[in-house]
């Protein structure tokens, strides 16, 4: 597990491009047999991804975290965007199929991860928070869930949010986390932008053909930097950072939100004339 220290937005706008992206883009989180997560002290979340594909995986990170166990004292959602596979929770089996979900209460001991097919390994992307209360483990099947639709041709925004780990879907203390499709022609999300004074954000990006490039924005309204990104990549949004991103073609994106509520549309909205 890598760790990402927290930074003043003086500091960060006298970043090179090379420092933007060493603190706030993260490269690699799918690779077979393998655990890749990053912890980032923006409100302590952990995140990443977890590759099965010839053998089970699991994450034990019980010394760095000063516990017995990963959820000790931690909840999680997982969202598959790979072949289909298996989550294992304290001996219950999850069959998960890409895009299905799950939310994972805090106290879960053992978790288990495998593919079906290691030819087509499952990709299971992570958000884990810390967390004060125990809530159910929730299935959440992406066929199941009414997506907001919002944005239009016109602006070049038109998307579908599918919001999984949300008051509307299941119940979490902090943690809030949901899946944006574009539609074919759309490549702008989230914008007109805002900040979350009171959350921060951790964006994937994915579902891209090779050669496309994500543009994701960040920075302060009025000086704002930007990240060059490639497919199933992922970005750290702070609280005081907009968060915002136009592509080379239509992609997906999963975001995830932790910090004082769970009110989903508790943000500060940004006029276009800020934008600098």
């Amino acid at each position: 597990m890598e760790t990402r220290y927290a930074n003043h937005p003086d500091e960060v706008k006298r970043f090179t491009t090379e420092e933007l992206r060493k603190h706030f883009l993260v490269e690699t989180l799918f690779e077979a047999d393998q655990v890749h997560l990053t912890y980032t002290h923006v409100d302590r979340m952990i995140f990443g991804g977890v590759t099965p594909a010839k053998q089970e995986l699991t994450i034990k990170l019980d010394k760095e975290l000063g516990v017995n166990y990963f959820l000790e004292r931690r909840e999680m959602g997982i969202i598959n965007i790979g072949g289909e596979g298996v989550v294992v929770l304290d001996g219950e089996e999850y069959d998960m199929v890409c895009y299905d979900g799950l939310y994972v209460g805090k106290g879960t001991e053992e978790v288990l991860f495998r593919s079906n097919d290691a030819n087509n390994p499952a990709k299971f992307y992570i958000n884990s928070t810390p967390a004060h209360h125990k809530y159910p483990t929730v299935k959440i099947d992406i066929k199941e869930i009414k997506p907001l639709e919002a944005g239009e041709p016109g602006t070049l925004n038109e998307r579908k949010i599918h919001q999984y780990i949300h008051p509307n879907v299941c119940e979490s203390c902090q943690l809030q986390m949901g899946l944006t499709m574009l539609s074919p022609g759309s490549v702008w999300n989230t914008m007109p932008c805002h900040t979350h004074e009171r959350r921060m954000e951790v964006y994937l990006y994915f579902d891209m053909d090779p050669e496309t490039r994500v543009f994701h924005f960040m920075g302060k309204p009025e000086e704002t930097r930007h990240l060059v990104m490639e497919n199933e990549q992922a970005a750290i949004s702070p609280s005081w950072s907009i968060h915002t991103g136009t592509a080379t073609n239509n992609y997906t994106f999963i975001w995830g939100m932790c910090g004082e509520n769970i009110t989903y549309d508790d943000m500060d909205h940004v006029k276009m004339e800020e934008l600098k």
